[in-house]
C-alpha cells in the first residue's frame, strides 16, 4: 500500500469515492446473481444473506476490523494492532497515499462485505439465518481480517516478507471465500435431494442482471485498487474487461464442446470466473496476460464446478468451482505473466523472472487456503454444536423464505419442481412447520 503523502489529491479522491460506491453495489449484484440461481422457495433468504452481510461486516470493521487489518503490525506479520479501533485517529485530515484515510478504510470495508457474502452461495437453501447472523461477524474477524493483514497490511508476512503479489484481492477475497465455502458446505452437508433433484436456477434473467452488476462494480474493485486516477488504474480497468470477456468465451467453448449447448448460466458464470481470476493480477500483467488469465479461468472453472458431484460435496452455487479455483488460477499466473511495466520491478517466469515468483505465489495460495478452510471449518462446527447451523428438514422442504422470513418472492410461487402452489397453502405449510418445531 502507498506510504502517507503530505496532501490529498482531489482527482484520486474523487475516483476512489466512485470506486467505493461501485464495489458496494457488487453485494446487491451478488444477491441477484445468487437469488436467481436458487429455487423459488429460498430466493428471499438468499437475498437476505447478502444484504445482512453489509450491516454485520460494517459494524465489526468499524469497531476493530480495519485496525487489525491495516494497523501497524502487532505480532510477527500476522495481525495489526488496535490503535485505530473505533476508527480512532482517522479524521478528515488523515492521509493514506493521496486520499483520505477514512476513504481508504471505507473502500477496504466494501471488500470485506462482499467476501463474507460470497460464502453464502455454498450453503444456499439449508442454513439457519440466525446462525448466519453470528457466523458473518466472527468469520470476518477470524479469517478475513488476518489474511488481509498478511497480504496488504504494514509488515504482513505475505506482502512484506514473502513478497507475493496480489493487486486487488485474489488471496483475501477469492481464495478465502472459496476455501471457507468448501468448509462450511462440508459442515452442513448436502441439500435434500442433492444429486437426485435437478435444482435448476429459477430465474436466469435475474442471474444475468446480477452478473452484469458484478461486472460493472468490478471495475471499481480492480481499478480502484490503484488508489488513484492514473495509468495503473486505466490498465487494471482494461485488463478487467478483457479477462471477463475471455472467461465468458472460454466457459461457452467448454459447454459447446462438452454438452452441445452454450447456456445463459454458463455465460454469466464464465464472465464471473474471468473477473475472479484477474482480480489479483489486473495490476501486474499485460493485456495479453489478462486475456490468457481470463480464458484459463473460464475453461478450468467450467470443469471445476462438476467436482462437487464426483466428490460429493454440495457447493450449492459453485463458490468453490468459481471463486476458489478462479482465485488460485489468477494468483498463480502472476508468477508466469507479471511484467515490470505493471509491477515496477517483479517479473514472471515467462518474462525472465525465473521460478522464484511462481514459488512465492504458490506458498501464499496454500497458506491462505489452508488457514481459511481450517478456521472456517472449526467455526462452523462450533456454531453447529452450540445452536445448530442447518435448518430442519421441514423448513428446507417448505422453503426458507416462508419459514424464516414469512414472505414469498412470488404471489404464485412454486416449490422447486414446477407445480403451482396457492399462497394460502404456503402459509398453512409454514404454520405446520412452526407447530412441529
Amino acid at each position: 500500500m502507498p506510504l502517507a503523502a503530505a496532501h490529498i489529491d482531489t482527482g484520486d479522491t474523487a475516483w476512489l469515492l466512485a470506486a467505493t460506491a461501485l464495489v458496494l453495489l457488487m453485494t446487491p449484484g451478488l444477491a441477484l446473481f445468487y437469488g436467481g440461481m436458487v429455487r423459488t422457495k429460498s430466493v428471499l433468504n438468499m437475498l437476505m444473506m447478502s444484504f445482512v452481510s453489509i450491516a454485520l461486516v460494517t459494524v465489526v470493521w468499524l469497531a476493530g476490523g480495519y485496525s487489525l487489518a491495516f494497523g501497524d503490525d502487532a505480532f510477527a506479520g500476522l495481525v495489526g494492532g488496535l490503535g485505530h479501533a473505533g476508527m480512532a485517529g482517522l479524521g478528515p485530515d488523515s492521509v493514506h497515499g493521496t486520499v483520505p484515510t477514512v476513504l481508504f478504510a471505507t473502500f477496504q470495508l466494501t471488500f470485506a462485505i462482499i467476501t463474507a457474502a460470497l460464502i453464502s452461495g455454498a450453503i444456499a437453501d439449508r442454513a439457519k439465518f440466525g446462525a448466519w447472523l453470528l457466523f458473518v461477524p466472527v468469520w470476518a474477524l477470524l479469517v478475513y481480517v488476518p489474511v488481509t493483514h498478511w497480504v496488504w497490511g504494514p509488515g504482513g508476512w505475505i506482502g512484506a516478507d514473502l513478497g507475493a503479489l496480489d493487486f486487488a484481492g485474489g488471496l483475501p477475497v477469492e481464495i478465502t471465500s472459496g476455501a471457507s465455502g468448501l468448509a462450511l458446505c462440508l459442515v452442513l452437508g448436502p441439500r435434500l435431494g442433492f444429486r437426485k433433484d435437478a435444482m435448476r436456477p429459477h430465474n436466469l434473467p435475474m442471474v444475468v442482471t446480477g452478473a452484469g452488476l458484478l461486472w460493472f462494480g468490478w471495475f471499481g474493485f480492480n481499478a480502484g485498487s490503484a488508489l488513484g486516477a492514473n495509468g495503473l488504474a486505466a490498465a487494471a480497468f482494461l485488463n478487467t474487461l478483457a479477462a471477463g470477456c475471455t472467461g465468458l468465451l472460454g466457459w461457452l467453448f467448454v459447454e459447446q464442446k462438452r454438452d452441445g449447448h452454450p447456456t445463459t448460466l454458463g455465460a454469466a458464470s464464465g464472465a464471473v470466473a474471468g473477473l475472479v481470476a484477474i482480480t489479483p493480477s489486473c495490476g501486474t500483467v499485460s493485456l495479453v496476460g489478462a486475456l490468457v488469465v481470463g480464458l484459463a479461468a473460464g475453461v478450468l472453472c467450467s470443469y471445476a464446478v462438476s467436482w462437487k458431484f464426483k466428490l460429493n460435496y454440495d457447493d450449492s452455487l459453485d463458490v468453490v468451482g468459481v471463486h476458489l479455483v478462479g482465485g488460485i488460477v489468477g494468483t498463480l499466473l502472476i508468477g508466469l505473466f507479471a511484467v515490470k511495466a505493471m509491477t515496477g520491478g517483479a517479473e514472471g517466469l515467462l518474462y525472465g523472472g525465473g521460478l522464484a515468483p511462481l514459488g512465492k505465489q504458490l506458498v501464499a495460495v496454500v497458506a491462505v487456503a489452508v488457514y481459511a478452510f481450517a478456521a472456517t471449518y472449526g467455526l462452523g462446527k462450533l456454531l453447529d454444536k452450540l445452536m445448530g447451523f442447518r435448518a430442519s428438514e421441514d423448513e428446507e422442504q417448505t422453503g426458507l423464505d416462508l419459514t424464516v422470513h414469512a414472505e414469498t418472492a412470488y404471489d404464485h410461487g412454486v416449490l422447486g419442481h414446477g407445480a403451482p402452489v396457492a399462497a394460502s397453502a404456503l402459509v398453512s405449510a409454514a404454520q405446520k412447520v412452526k407447530t412441529q418445531s
